[in-house]
């Protein structure tokens, strides 16, 4: 059976040898990943591209080039089939497998979009190999690493809902997300380790939220914007709650969450 292997200058190496998830320095991520991120506006740029292109070199995300070596990271678990399911539609995909960060992303955001907007998402592609990729596809899409996925771009009552998730997310440095226009659907790049970062946190606060039957304790780093964020309320309804006039707060200071 012939083995294949791709040059080392795109952070790939033979499949034998290949990780999905290399523990990556946190400097690396940090590289990878400006603090202040732009493009809040779904439009797109060059500078979502170089950023979308050293997340994958940082988790060492091998550029996959033919349907035969899809089939092949699947059998290694490196990527997983993405299921079907009442929350969204798989719409004509050739290739149904994506990293398993993307298939979390996909049935988070599902569920949430059927319960506000009443109707299933549609995701339109998710890996595709370099030899199958579109002619208008740039050179340099992370598709062929299967951390990337394309949504279909929905009618205008739902639309808002949607744009607005995913530029909160884009603001979270956890993913890139273009809206692009022939045909017209969103473009969505998974950072996989900072959404499993951000999936972890948030669900540590629902059950902080749960335990601590609405409270909540200030921990070193947090900030009321943060922690709004993680409680699915804002920093104007978290001041009304506990009566503050300002943003600073302290270490153990526990703090009412409004429900």
């Amino acid at each position: 059976m012939k083995t294949w292997t791709m040059s080392p200058r795109h952070g790939a190496r033979s499949l034998r040898k290949w990780r999905p998830f290399v523990a990556v320095s946190s400097v690396l991520l940090a590289a990878a990943l400006p603090g202040e991120i732009s493009g809040q506006s779904l439009r797109g740029s060059t500078s979502s591209l170089d950023r979308q292109n050293r997340v994958a070199r940082a988790h060492d995300f091998t550029y996959i080039a033919t349907p035969a070596q899809i089939e092949r990271f699947v059998n290694a678990g490196y990527l997983v089939r993405v299921p079907a399911s009442a929350d969204y539609v798989l719409h004509d995909l050739s290739f149904p497998y994506a990293r398993p960060e993307v298939n979390l992303f996909i049935s988070r955001l599902a569920r949430q979009y059927r319960s506000a907007c009443g109707e299933r998402l549609v995701v339109t592609s998710l890996t595709r190999p370099k030899n199958k990729q579109p002619r208008n596809a740039s050179p340099r899409s992370v598709h062929p690493t299967g951390m990337a996925l394309d949504l279909r771009r929905p009618d205008p009552k739902c639309r808002g809902w949607l744009e607005r998730v995913l530029l909160q997310l884009e603001g979270s440095g956890v993913l890139e997300a273009t809206l692009e226009r022939r045909p017209p659907h969103y473009h969505v790049a998974i950072f996989p380790q900072q959404y499993a970062a951000y999936v972890e946190r948030i669900t540590r606060a629902q059950q902080q939220y749960v335990a601590g039957g609405g409270r909540y304790e200030v921990r070193p780093g947090d900030s009321l914007w943060e922690i709004a964020r993680r409680h699915a309320t804002t920093v104007p309804r978290l001041r009304s709650a506990n009566n503050l006039s300002g943003s600073r707060i302290y270490p153990g200071q526990v703090l009412t969450l409004p429900g």
